[in-house]
């Protein structure tokens, strides 16, 4: 019974060899300096804009540093969501990888990216009605949590 399965193994065999010559001959090249090179700037630029915003806050616009902290967060979403609309987002993201989805930019890309994509549909229908298709489960989990943690808190102050 073991002769049989040998010409059936090493068929085997060699049809993963050539499957993987083949996975190596067309899968593209990673060049993961350049990769990690660009993310960096990218969410770095990201960030001292960010970092900008909120010395402005703080500074000439007089706010608490809570309020310069949500000062910074709007304005870093609502630009991200207007780049997205425009098509610019995605020409950075594909250019930063997860350099530009990982500060808080890539929340506001995961919002509007699928509102956008069903627009011909409608505002009430596709636009509104994906809009959270991505933000929904976090929004839902988020207030959740928050709700039990409220009530644990009510009940066993500490």
């Amino acid at each position: 019974m073991s002769e049989k399965q040998s010409p059936s193994s090493s068929a085997h065999q060699a049809q993963l060899e050539r499957y993987r010559q083949l996975v190596d001959r067309l899968s593209p090249k990673s060049k993961l300096g350049q990769g990690v090179f660009r993310a960096f700037w990218v969410g770095g630029a990201i960030c001292c804009l960010g970092q900008a915003l909120l010395e402005l806050g703080r500074g000439p616009l007089g706010m608490t540093n809570t309020a310069a902290s949500t000062f910074c967060s709007t304005v870093l979403v609502a630009l991200t969501a207007l780049l997205t609309g425009l098509g610019v987002f995605d020409k950075i993201g594909q250019y930063a990888g997860a350099g530009a989805f990982v500060p808080i930019s890539g929340f506001a890309n995961a919002m509007v990216s699928p509102a956008m994509e069903f627009r011909r549909e409608g505002l009430v229908l596709g636009l509104g009605g994906k809009l959270f298709t991505i933000a929904g489960p976090v929004l839902v989990w988020g207030i959740s949590a928050s709700v039990i943690v409220g009530v644990l808190y009510a009940l066993f102050p500490w």
